[in-house]
């Protein structure tokens, strides 16, 4: 019986042994299967480095401000009587916005009118009186007095008229109307917005190490999502001359042409200025770089030979750059590249130093200095 159960637990063990020898070979096959194993090559797109003229820009985000714009607002409480004006159209300087209930003011003005009448024919009369010594100095003095008195009491009646008479102050586009026929107005009371939109301002704010660089005369460019795919010049004409003690920045206003009225005040606008002068930079996608926390880099396509087979064939070498300005889809690089250097455009994350590769350039995206995305 033992000499039973010694021969069964001996065919395990061997049973075991060459199970376990099996597997360890299979183990070491597979061990040197990966290192001989080399992966395929990754297909990339490149671009060569190349030199651009760049033009000095300095770039801000502007709020648009009309030339001239108020809220046309009553001056004294009163009545509406009538409505004069068509929201949302032009109106011409001087022309009736919104006329307020004046019948006693009128009346009270025929009155004063009636006494400053009466008043000029007694001061004429003095003043005939006065001169033959028929009456004193003092009653010609007195009837002076009163003249005047009478003629400024109707004056300040046809004043209030006046300010009960709304007209516009300027030329421009008026806006929606705020009040109603019979409505009666307090005072200081809105009652539509008049905005002059041609010229327009754009005011933004620029650092205060910018503020050497700038005068008025300089071009601007601007740029609104209001004008998808236009550009709209003007120049600078006004430079702030305190900086906001809190942000260290110069506020600048600019004014551009505004005949169609596109652009409205409130908008927000991109703003470049534009300097003298060019810059001469080096140029790649900004998708050629791979940014990390100890150094942006790109990697560049070279032809190396392998040393196990001998075949010459296309790799990637990491490089580490200094960047400068960005514009648009590209970057300048200050240092660490050569000019003519073709580097990857795009899918760098999955690349590592010395992997092999293909070019397939049928896959490059159209960079551009301005672009214009199709859905914004």
């Amino acid at each position: 019986m033992k000499k039973r159960i010694l021969l069964t637990l001996l065919g395990l063990l061997l049973v075991a042994s060459i199970l376990a020898g099996i597997k360890g070979l299979q183990i070491f096959t597979m061990v040197g299967k990966g290192k001989s194993f080399t992966p395929p090559p990754e297909t990339v797109t490149t671009t060569k480095a190349r030199p651009e003229t760049w033009e000095i820009a300095l770039r801000a985000v502007g709020s648009l401000e009309a030339a001239q714009g108020v809220t046309v607002s009553a001056e004294l409480p009163g009545k509406v009587t009538r409505l004069a004006f068509i929201p949302g159209t032009w109106i011409e300087a001087g022309s009736l916005l919104l006329q307020q209930d004046t019948s006693s003011e009128e009346a009270q003005l025929q009155a004063a009118e009636a006494e400053a009448a009466l008043a000029k024919v007694n001061f004429e009369r003095l003043r005939m009186l006065v001169e033959t010594n028929a009456v004193s100095k003092a009653a010609y003095d007195d009837g002076e007095a009163k003249h005047k008195q009478a003629m400024a009491q109707a004056d300040t009646i046809r004043a209030t008229i006046a300010k009960k008479t709304i007209r516009a102050p300027f030329s421009g586009r008026l806006g929606i109307r705020l009040v109603n026929l019979g409505q009666i107005l307090k005072e200081g009371e809105p009652i539509v917005s008049l905005q002059a939109m041609d010229p327009i301002f754009i005011n933004f704010m620029l650092p205060q190490q910018d503020l050497a660089r700038i005068r008025p005369g300089l071009p601007v460019r601007i740029t609104s999502d209001a004008l998808p795919g236009r550009t709209v010049t003007g120049k600078i004409t006004a430079i702030n001359p305190q900086a906001d003690s809190a942000t260290r920045n110069v506020r600048v206003q600019a004014t551009a042409a505004n005949k169609e009225e596109h652009l409205h005040p409130g908008m927000f606008a991109t703003v470049a200025v534009v300097l003298p002068g060019k810059n001469q930079v080096l140029a790649i996608p900004a998708t050629a770089v791979l940014p990390a926390p100890y150094g942006d880099s790109v990697f560049v396509v070279e032809e190396q030979k392998d040393e196990k087979t001998g075949k010459s064939g296309l790799a990637v070498r990491q490089q580490f750059v200094r960047l400068g300005e960005r514009r648009g889809d590209f970057v300048a690089v200050a240092s660490g590249l050569e000019h003519g250097a073709t580097v990857v455009s795009t899918g760098v994350f999955k690349l590592r130093n010395g992997q092999s590769v293909l070019v397939d350039n049928g896959l490059n995206p159209k960079f551009s200095l301005d672009p214009e995305p199709g859905n914004s």
